[in-house]
């Protein structure tokens, strides 16, 4: 393919294209795109609210609810994406108009005749087929205008493979189906286009987009980018750390790479330029923290809302394993952008202000702990409301959050007004520290909102999205009046048409934020479809263990190949909808039966980390090409220096299966968690050092090797422990009984079971049987759904519940389950800390020996001291 050249690239119009569409018609044309999203908006606000059960009316199940969001998705496809790069963009053709309308009616086609459709289940008529037909064909031309070639190509092959069966190779092979089974499967069920993924968007990953673009056009976009530059813009390298934080910042309002590399970058990359980064150093590291935007709870990736129901586990729990590898990989790439800053013996930008170092320290001590105290008087303030006043207490609480909201705009009117410096101007202070921190803190409001509900209440991602949302379309209709209130301005009534106006644009931009989502969660659908209707799942893992030759190392490098490869024609989000499905159960099957028992969100994560890597990677890593055209780079040694910056991120998913502790999973203590914290944050920066060749001063290779060996210790110290510990004793299943009845309460046990499944195959492999509680044997077996009967020194499985874990688990009637495993008595893993903290000093020593004296000749680099 021919690469654009960075002068070639208009940033704006590529984040329009990608995102938004490249489309801008006249002004009634575009009038009616504005109602129409704004309608889907208030759509979604609906059907999320507690009102249509409240009220009785306008209740739409989840069919329902997904059919009409496909169908303003397929519409406004249509309406904002030209069919090809030569096609009008002033005006929409007759032809997108039919597509557009046509698309709509078979989207909504479930919606429209439910009601008949249900009367007559697995037996469509010929209008059901014809409009399933003439809907997947629409649907995969609106994917090819949104999201490109490659998606629908993958969808077509799993199409041809539907129909295809009886003429594949015999590995692969199946019946065939005809055109009524396939489309009525597809389309009129919720197995295929209208699934879980469709669902996931409708319900959960709008209401989190529409709540980004509301707190982006609110101003907090700005506010984050200011504040970070004036924390972290005085020191070396400045921009560049000040551009980690403010993309980590606002990877909370930006679902998208693309637009979250614009949005920083267009202000962060001339400044690194200005303090020495190269053009592709400073683009690569804009992409490298715009893109791990989507991995920092608490609003990450729309892929993340999919983990919820594809694992089976709420939100909360997605963020609590998803935040210590989010937050080491923010952590090494501000060290890295450091030691590239030393090597270069760069310097920060100038403060504005003539403040003391020892008086900033105090300020934001301050700041810090009264930042704690408030924190800590609201979550106990709140619970002893709740305790004291009960079904009051929300009343009680929403007057304490407006008084606290009118506060913080009272506070932060007294500050100067924010507005983006012009990063090329010649000469650029940096702005003060406290003003523009105090100026903006009332958008914290909103994410505090979030958090409370989802973290604290413990509702639903949409509901707590719903909830945060309305909070922040109240900001919007009233900071702008109240803030000049209290400047003494004026004109209340304009700046409430500018906060109405300001409202009005964030309801649409979510609206067109989500076009891509939609069909891209609609088209996977088709490959979960085939998956369910073939068993193609089943071939996958007999496929991928003979590629591997059953090696779980092996098997994880093909799983991340997979999903970069898609990842280059695919968004994050349908990228992991496809390799999930097809490739999640093979890694856990095939670390079953090597022994190692995987958590399903390690191997989510797992998926989910390397979907994020594909928009860095070259040649397609787009977000890689706007960052160039910013920084007037090559956009493919842009995208290869944010490759090597990444590699953080892409030895993580690695390390957190074999060490589930990194996830949160299998801590024992609060010293454990932070024994737990402490290292992976040493490991991750000791990485970076390695991999950058820069520690105290330059690294001679093997330094860098015994770098890398620390990392590895440090991230994985049981590698090396179970060499001289075994972790486990094989205990006869004669004993299971005794052993189940032992353990603690909501546990599991580790099992080996063998058998032969219904496909006529011999299956050995591990299992973590989940134990409810403390009860007799067989009634903690029941509640994991297996009964079992005796048979010599081992146990038949005489009966599995339908739908069960131990079904998921991989469990059969017939099995035997021969043997359990038991921990043994060892010390800690964790003392292979020390060998490795020992040799970390004996590299640092090494190092700090050909560090320049001080009054001798200073070489280019400085010291990392």
């Amino acid at each position: 393919m021919n690469q654009p050249t960075p002068t070639d690239v208009d940033v704006n119009q590529l984040v329009a294209d990608n995102d938004t569409g490249g489309r801008a018609p006249g002004p009634w044309m575009s009038r009616f795109l504005l109602y129409l999203a704004i309608a889907w908006s208030l759509f979604q606000l609906w059907i999320a609210s507690p009102l249509p059960f409240t009220l009785g009316v306008f209740v739409f199940n989840d069919t329902e609810s997904r059919a009409i969001h496909l169908a303003f998705a397929v519409f406004l496809g249509y309406m904002a994406y030209p069919a090809f790069k030569r096609s009008p963009r002033t005006y929409v053709p007759v032809t997108d108009w039919v597509f557009a309308i046509v698309g709509a009616f078979c989207a909504a086609y479930l919606f429209l005749f439910y009601r008949e459709l249900s009367t007559r289940p697995g037996q469509p008529t010929d209008m059901d087929v014809y409009t399933a037909a003439v809907g997947m064909v629409l649907l995969l031309e609106a994917t090819r205008r949104v999201l490109g070639l490659p998606m629908v190509i993958v969808a077509l092959v799993f199409l041809v493979y539907t129909f295809g069966g009886p003429y594949m190779p015999d590995m692969i092979a199946h019946r065939g189906f005809s055109l009524n089974r396939a489309m009525s499967h597809q389309w009129l069920t919720t197995e295929g286009v209208f699934g879980v993924a469709l669902g996931v968007s409708s319900g959960f990953i709008f209401l989190f987009v529409l709540f980004g673009s509301l707190l982006d056009k609110a101003g907090a976009g700005n506010y984050f980018i200011k504040s970070a530059f004036a924390l972290l813009g005085h020191m070396r390298g400045g921009p560049a750390k000040a551009a980690v934080l403010s993309s980590a910042a606002t990877g909370i309002i930006s679902g998208s790479s693309i637009a979250n590399v614009v949005t920083t970058g267009t202000f962060t990359i001339p400044l690194m330029k200005r303090v020495g980064y190269r053009g592709d150093q400073a683009g690569a590291v804009e992409v490298s923290s715009s893109v791990n935007g989507q991995i920092m709870p608490p609003v990450m990736g729309a892929a993340a809302f999919l983990m919820v129901e594809y694992v089976g586990i709420p939100y909360i729990e997605v963020m609590k394993h998803a935040f210590l590898p989010a937050i080491i990989s923010y952590i090494a790439l501000i060290y890295i952008v450091h030691l590239e800053a030393l090597k270069a013996n760069m310097v920060g930008l100038p403060r504005r202000g003539t403040a003391t170092p020892g008086s900033r320290l105090l300020s934001f001590a301050l700041t810090l702990t009264g930042f704690f105290a408030l924190a800590g008087a609201v979550y106990w303030g709140i619970g002893w409301i709740k305790d004291v006043a009960g079904d009051a207490a929300i009343w009680i609480v929403g007057v304490g959050l407006l008084a606290a909201y009118v506060g913080l705009l009272r506070f932060g009117a007294r500050q100067p007004e924010l507005a983006l410096d012009d990063p090329n101007a010649p000469v650029f202070e940096l702005p003060e520290t406290g003003p523009t921190v105090k100026s903006g803190l009332h958008y914290l409001l909103a994410v505090v909102v979030l958090i409370w509900c989802l973290m604290v209440e413990q509702m639903s991602p949409g509901l707590s999205a719903f909830w945060a949302t309305m909070f922040m379309i109240f900001v919007m209709l009233t900071q702008k009046p109240i803030t000049a209130a209290f400047r003494g301005q004026g004109q209340l009534g304009e700046a409430t048409r500018q906060g109405f106006m300001d409202l009005v644009d964030g309801l649409a931009t979510g609206a067109r934020n989500m076009i891509g989502i939609g069909v891209a969660t609609a088209a996977a659908g088709i490959i979960v479809g085939t998956v369910s209707l073939t068993g193609v799942g089943l071939v996958m893992t007999e496929l991928v263990e003979l590629l591997s030759g059953g090696n779980l190392m092996l098997m994880l490098v093909l799983v991340a190949l997979i999903s970069l490869i898609l990842g280059m024609g695919l968004p994050t989000t349908a990228n992991y909808i496809v390799v999930s499905t097809l490739m999640a159960p093979v890694v856990v099957e095939l670390g079953a039966q090597s022994g190692l028992i995987v958590p399903l969100i390690a191997v989510h994560l797992f998926v989910f980390y390397f979907g994020l890597m594909a928009d860095v990677t070259p040649p397609v890593g787009l977000a890689s090409f706007a960052a160039a055209a910013i920084a007037r780079a090559d956009p493919i040694k842009t995208g290869i220096t944010a490759f090597a910056y990444s590699m953080r991120t892409a030895i993580l998913p690695f390390l957190f299966i074999f060490n589930t502790q990194l996830l949160f999973i299998g801590l024992t203590g609060p010293f454990h968690l932070i024994l737990t914290v402490t290292s992976a944050v040493v490991a991750m920066l000791v990485f970076a050092a390695a991999t950058q060749g820069y520690f105290v001063v330059r690294s001679r290779w093997y330094e860098s090797l015994a770098l890398l060996l620390v990392t590895f210790t440090l991230f994985r110290p049981g590698f090396w422990w179970d060499m001289v510990y075994p972790p486990y004793e094989q205990v006869p299943a004669s004993r299971m009984s005794e052993l189940i009845e032992a353990a603690p309460a909501n546990t599991g046990k580790r099992l080996w079971i063998e058998g032969t499944n219904l496909n006529g195959d011999d299956i050995r492999k591990g299992v973590l049987l989940p134990l409810g509680p403390q009860a007799p044997a067989r009634e903690r077996l029941a509640s994991a759904g297996v009964s079992v009967v005796a048979q010599g020194d081992e146990l038949l499985i005489s009966g599995v519940k339908f739908g069960s874990r131990a079904e998921k688990l991989g469990m059969e009637q017939g099995f035997r389950i021969v043997s359990a495993e038991v921990a043994t008595e060892r010390p800690p893993k964790e003392w292979m800390f020390l060998p490795a903290v020992l040799l970390l000093l004996v590299v640092m020593g090494l190092q700090r020996l050909r560090r320049p004296r001080k009054g001798s000749a200073q070489p280019v680099g400085g010291s990392a001291a």
